[in-house]
């Protein structure tokens, strides 16, 4: 009797070992009938702010002599744009250092070269104009000029990338459920794999040291902004 009953115990264990076995590669299979698709979006924006980078420079012959000029000049210039109350204001480099002539095959010190260079947002209308005013109180070098749009204008150029990014993913399931003659059930997992603002759009610009008669044309252009979403979706 009692190998009876021992017989009967390793039959029991046996099934709910295969049972245990079973279930968990059954629940596996229906998780696994799902179908992921990912969309992109776009969105495409007018600029309408202009980023300058800009610098005072002078050349002479002693050290002190560049440097009172140098921040004479700055000092001008800061007080025009804040006259102008320009965004971001801030330092971005300031340097002094030995001058060379190397036009004899050898480097003979002339001298010294100063620049303190400031950067600046202003709404791309009035940049023109401010560059050429910036000339007359002591700038003479341009770094780089650079467009965006602001950042209400961007956030919601992102959401809208977004939703195009979905609308595409739900479009692209579409198409494989129709052609599969399957049913879509519910969307179990969402990723916004990113939704991305490009940097500022730079452009080239030429050096300067004097104004013209005419003001100078600052123009922007478009930025674009994406987005990508990935979706889940079980049938």
């Amino acid at each position: 009797m009692k190998k009876y009953y021992l017989v009967l115990l390793a039959i029991i264990v046996v099934i709910f070992f295969n049972l245990a076995t079973i279930m968990p590669a059954e629940a596996e299979e229906e998780m696994l009938r799902t179908l992921t698709v990912t969309g992109q979006g776009k969105e495409i924006v007018a600029t309408s702010l202009t980023q300058v980078n800009m610098a005072v420079q002078v050349e002479g012959k002693t050290a002190k002599e560049v440097q009172q000029q140098v921040a004479q000049q700055t000092s001008s210039l800061i007080a025009l744009l804040r006259s102008r109350q320009v965004e971001k204001l801030q330092t971005t480099g300031v340097q002094l250092q030995p001058n060379y002539d190397y036009s004899r095959g050898e480097r003979k010190p002339i001298g010294y070269i100063g620049s303190n260079q400031v950067s600046f947002r202003l709404k791309t209308t009035e940049v023109g104009s401010l560059l050429d005013d910036a000339v007359e109180v002591g700038a003479n070098r341009i770094d780089s000029i650079s467009f965006a749009a602001t950042d209400d204008v961007l956030a919601t150029a992102q959401k809208e990338a977004i939703r195009k990014a979905v609308e595409e993913a739900q479009s692209q399931a579409n198409a494989v459920f129709s052609t599969l003659d399957l049913q879509a059930k519910e969307i179990v997992k969402i990723q916004i794999n990113g939704a991305n603002v490009p940097q500022m759009r730079q452009v080239q610009v030429e050096a300067f040291s004097q104004k013209d008669s005419v003001s100078t044309p600052i123009i922007g252009g478009e930025q674009t902004v994406t987005a990508s979403v990935t979706l889940q979706i079980s049938y």
